[in-house]
């Protein structure tokens, strides 16, 4: 790790008046700093700011410095969202990591994290050995020929699905975006990964209410049970009257650059019955325009396979 300097504001306008990384639970800056993928010279360690509580008497609004496991565990979050937090990294990262800095972490891809690797975010126009090389973990949906990195956020799935929003302050002033809109797919410029602007700091994450989200679930597939990143994971709200489905939230992971929003999978399954062959008819579609590569092919079938374990999960004991 190299030196820096580091401070600590007492307030989000002192914050944003002195340029240098933002140092939260530290969970990801510190790794990608011992690994000089990130070279700050001037830290900012913003854990006195005002940006902590979580209200949900309309909706849900979660202050970007709330830790992973405390939100985790709060009744009124959506099951959804609790589900994403819990099978997030470990119980002691997540009792350290803040909803802000989960939603804003990089990429896991061995060769960003290799600074002796070509990598087109870390380095861009250096390439993507991803593609032709070890790419098992990596993305189908949203690639490009300068990156097939997947998004490492198991919340910002649930989120996503849920249109969540986040808050922004910076330099200009306080605005508000649709966290779908903050990520950006990799296009020519992997290296541009989201729509913040230097210096800004999420400050609030809100999500709208959505009362038959409380019948929610996220599924999580990877190698192992615990402290493992996402093969292909699935946030999946219903809203189901009279045996068939009125309403669906669908929101996939592992599988994209960004967090993945499934329109034509929640389409399909508006008006259908609560049964195995609808469930199996609408996540059919769910990989259209995917672009496998040798070695994470399997993630085409896995993905409507989990959409599947999901739907089955919210209604057993309602199916006909």
């Amino acid at each position: 790790m190299r030196p820096f300097e580091l401070t600590a504001p007492a307030t989000v306008p002192d914050a944003l008046a002195s340029p240098g990384a933002f140092l939260a639970g530290g969970t990801t800056l510190v790794d990608l700093m011992k690994l000089d993928v990130e070279t700050p010279g001037h830290v900012q360690d913003i854990n006195a700011l005002p940006l902590r509580g979580l209200d949900t008497r309309d909706g849900l609004r979660i202050g970007a410095l709330e830790r992973m496991s405390d939100v985790a565990a709060h009744p009124g979050v959506y099951p959804m969202i609790s589900r994403a937090l819990l099978l997030s990294a470990s119980q002691q990262l997540r009792n350290m990591a803040s909803i802000g800095g989960n939603l804003l972490q990089r990429t896991r891809c061995s060769y960003f994290r290799d600074v002796a690797a070509p990598c087109n975010r870390r380095d861009p126009g250096s390439g993507c050995p991803a593609i032709s090389g070890s790419n098992r973990m990596h993305a189908v949906l949203g690639t490009s020929e300068a990156c097939v990195a997947t998004h490492a956020s198991d919340l910002a799935v649930a989120l996503t699905a849920l249109d969540a929003q986040v808050v922004l302050a910076g330099a200009e002033g306080t605005r508000t975006v649709a966290l779908a809109d903050l990520y950006r797919l990799p296009g020519t410029s992997p290296e541009v990964e989201n729509d913040l602007r230097p210096g800004e700091l999420i400050t609030e994450v809100q999500v709208p209410r959505l009362d038959w989200a409380q019948h929610s679930t996220y599924v999580k597939v990877r190698d192992r049970a615990s402290y493992e990143f996402a093969l292909c994971s699935a946030a999946v709200a219903l809203d189901v009257r009279d045996g068939r489905i009125a309403d669906a939230r669908v929101a996939v992971g592992g599988v994209a650059t960004v967090p993945w929003r499934l329109g034509a999978v929640e389409e399909a399954l508006r008006g259908t019955p609560v049964t195995q062959e609808s469930f199996e008819a609408a996540a059919s579609v769910a990989a259209d325009g995917a672009t496998p590569l040798s070695d994470n092919g399997f993630k085409v079938s896995l993905l409507p396979r989990t959409i599947v374990r999901a739907l089955r999960e919210l209604t057993e004991g309602s199916r006909a």
